[in-house]
């Protein structure tokens, strides 16, 4: 695990967040369905990384409620600057006509 500057924990030698495998997991993926997810993590790293989430919940627990905070704020950024309702619409109106 590699914490940027960011203050985010990526798995080393990939752009993979550990909030990305964590909350699948809490989601109730396997860790066989993580690594389908993210092929360029090893399925033993992910049990590590399970595991190590595991013997610190308490840390990862404040962790994922940050990042949590964090992705909803950009969230909510993103739908101020561009109007979500009405996207399939305007993608339809885009599309020429198969008819």
């Amino acid at each position: 695990m590699i914490t940027g500057a960011d203050g985010v924990i990526r798995v080393s030698g990939t752009r993979v967040t550990l909030d990305s495998i964590l909350f699948a997991f809490n989601d109730g993926a396997t860790p066989e369905e993580i690594a389908e997810q993210y092929p360029c993590v090893p399925l033993a790293d992910i049990y590590y990384l399970i595991g190590y989430a595991l013997r610190h919940s308490a840390e990862m627990e404040i962790y994922l409620r940050k990042r949590l905070g964090e992705w909803q704020e950009v969230r909510r950024q993103n739908e101020a600057r561009w109007n979500p309702g009405g996207v399939r619409e305007r993608l339809m109106a885009r599309r020429p006509n198969l008819a």
